[in-house]
C-alpha cells in the first residue's frame, strides 16, 4: 500500500471511530426516496471517458478522457471545462466553440466510462472487502453498492455501520445495519441512496 492510501486510509478510520462512536441512538434512513432525487440527470466528472461527436465533420470528432482539472481539449478547443456539465450542455458549449470555425455545428457528447463528481458518487470506506467511489446510479440503494464493493471484510462490525448524507446545509447521520443485510439476507434492511452518500464501515475489535 503507497504512503498516500495510507494516509487516507488511516484519516477515514479516524473519522469513522468519531462517527460510530456515538452511532447508538442514531434513527436509520428513509426506506424510501421521492421523485426528485430518484432520476438526477448525470454530471461529468474528472475521469470521465467522453465521445464526442461533430456530425459530418469526422476529423473534429474525438474520444477524450476528463483532466484532473475537469477540462479537455478536443480538435479546434483548448482547456473547455467539462466537469459537473450534463453531456447535452458540454455538447452545445462545443456547438458554440466550434462555431467559429465550422458553419452550423451539432455535437453530441456520449460518456463511455463513468466516474462522475464527488457529488454524484456514493463512498463506501472503512471495512468493505474493496472500499472505493462508486458513481451514483438511478434508484441505487445500499444493497447495490455493497455488491460495488464486494460485501463486507471478515472483521467488519456491520450493525454499526453510518450514512452520512448531506443534507440542506449540513450532514445527518444514520445507522445501517450491514451485517443483516449483507450476511442474514434481511432485505428489510436495504434503503435508497443518494447522490453523495457515504457509507462508514468499522471493524469488531473483538
Amino acid at each position: 500500500m503507497s504512503d498516500v492510501r495510507r494516509t487516507r486510509l488511516m484519516g477515514s478510520l479516524a473519522a469513522l471511530a468519531l462517527l460510530t462512536g456515538c452511532a447508538s441512538g442514531m434513527e436509520p434512513p428513509p426506506a424510501s426516496i421521492d421523485g426528485a432525487a430518484a432520476s438526477p440527470y448525470y454530471r461529468i466528472g474528472p475521469g470521465d471517458a467522453l465521445r464526442v461527436v461533430v456530425w459530418r465533420n469526422q476529423e473534429l470528432s474525438s474520444e477524450v478522457r476528463v483532466r484532473p482539472d475537469g477540462r479537455i481539449t478536443v480538435p479546434l478547443i483548448e482547456d473547455m471545462v467539462a466537469a459537473d456539465k450534463t453531456p447535452t450542455v458540454l455538447a452545445r458549449d462545443i456547438e458554440e466553440a466550434l462555431g467559429a470555425y465550422v458553419q452550423d455545428p451539432r455535437v453530441s457528447v456520449v460518456v463511455s466510462d463513468f466516474v462522475g463528481p464527488f457529488s454524484q458518487q456514493v463512498r463506501v470506506v472503512g471495512a468493505a472487502a474493496n472500499p472505493q467511489a462508486i458513481p451514483y446510479r438511478a434508484h441505487m440503494s445500499l444493497l447495490d453498492a455493497m455488491i460495488a464493493v464486494g460485501g463486507l471484510s471478515e472483521f467488519a462490525a456491520g450493525d454499526e455501520a453510518v450514512l452520512v448524507r448531506t443534507e440542506g446545509d449540513g450532514q445527518s447521520k444514520y445507522r445501517v445495519r450491514l451485517d443483516r443485510l449483507v450476511r442474514d439476507g434481511d432485505i428489510d434492511a436495504n434503503v435508497a441512496l443518494l447522490p453523495g452518500d457515504i457509507v462508514i464501515i468499522p471493524q469488531s475489535f473483538f
